[in-house]
């Protein structure tokens, strides 16, 4: 596997402490994460789909958390 070399980070990361997080990088049929704070570390790759429905899942459970409140 080639490693990607378009990795970007959230909006939500803002600078100080929010540099601390995950990065994301598109590879032909996969999506890439890594550590921003220890890139060189490796990184993990997930199908496509398989992100695409964690991501969902994650927005789903936010949007159900906060009309909880």
């Amino acid at each position: 596997m080639t490693t990607p070399d378009n990795w970007r980070k959230s909006s939500y990361s803002g600078s100080g402490d929010g540099n601390n997080c995950v990065e994301i990088a598109n590879l032909p049929s996969r999506v890439a994460i890594r550590d921003s704070k220890a890139r060189a570390r490796g990184m993990l790759s997930f199908p496509a789909g398989t992100f695409t429905a964690f991501i969902s899942t994650l927005k789903a459970d936010t949007v159900r958390d906060t009309e909880a409140l």
